[in-house]
């Protein structure tokens, strides 16, 4: 489904504000462009989660498909263009680990463009309770983990590992832990590696490059830009590190 009328109400209003919206200053501007994101963000989730309920019933990955559709409409009226580059890298049967670098809240639009069936994500506990968002992503079988409790981490990802091979699912994490806008990573935490190992499977790397020409807090920037998201190889997790103890299969991640 592609809710065009979404687009066009947000088109409108934006067509209403632009004349107090251009007087603002960069500061005013950029405040009110993330207002309207975050409203957007739960005008969308509101809206869908009648259609996931009514099309599959409640709690599914299949969801993704009507959250995908919606979000993917935020880059027209945000003027984001997306570019892809090595998407063949991407074409992966069967379930996977797909690691990316987090970098803003719109990291979100980035993903829809690309995101493959029967993938879900993995994101903080505290997400679930933001109201209709915590709710569309509990529909869509967003996996919510506890930062903050070690052990219960890796129980999610213990019992993630065997739904992903029962279920044929791909699961996108944020090896990061958090986002960070400075243009280089931060250490990966294991999770994601650990995930790997325990359900044999391979990991795709996605890149998305700096934001900072268009999006910049710091500088309360908020223009339009482009997005290139990059899929530059498969690592096959058996083949690069088959035979190795656990400790040094984690290690071999910064080397693989």
């Amino acid at each position: 489904m592609e809710p065009g009328w979404l687009l066009g109400g947000a088109a409108l209003l934006l067509l209403l504000l632009l004349p107090a919206l251009l007087a603002l200053s960069p500061a005013a501007r950029f405040q009110l462009k993330i207002g309207l994101y975050c409203a957007l963000c739960l005008a969308a989730s509101a809206l869908a989660a009648p259609l996931c309920l009514l099309r599959h019933g409640g709690r599914t990955v299949r969801n993704m498909r009507i959250i995908k559709n919606m979000v993917k409409t935020f880059k027209y009226i945000y003027g984001l263009r997306f570019e892809t580059k090595g998407l063949e890298n991407f074409q992966v049967e069967g379930p996977c680990v797909i690691v990316s670098n987090h970098q803003s809240i719109l990291d979100m639009i980035g993903l829809m463009e690309i995101l493959p069936d029967n993938c879900v994500q993995i994101g903080k506990k505290e997400l679930l309770y933001m109201g209709p968002v915590g709710l569309i992503m509990y529909l869509g079988g967003v996996i919510f983990i506890n930062r903050k409790s070690t052990s219960n981490a890796k129980t999610v990802m213990s019992g993630v590992a065997q739904t992903m091979l029962d279920e044929n699912v791909k699961v996108w994490v944020y090896p990061e832990g958090t986002r960070n806008g400075n243009g280089d990573l931060l250490p990966f935490k294991k999770g994601a590696f650990h995930l790997a190992i325990q359900a044999q499977v391979p990991i795709i790397p996605v890149v998305y490059s700096s934001f900072s020409s268009f999006y910049n807090p710091a500088k309360k920037l908020f223009i339009s830009g482009t997005v290139l998201l990059s899929t530059p190889l498969v690592y096959g997790w058996t083949l690069c590190v088959s035979g190795l103890p656990a400790e040094e299969k984690l290690g071999s991640r910064q080397r693989c």
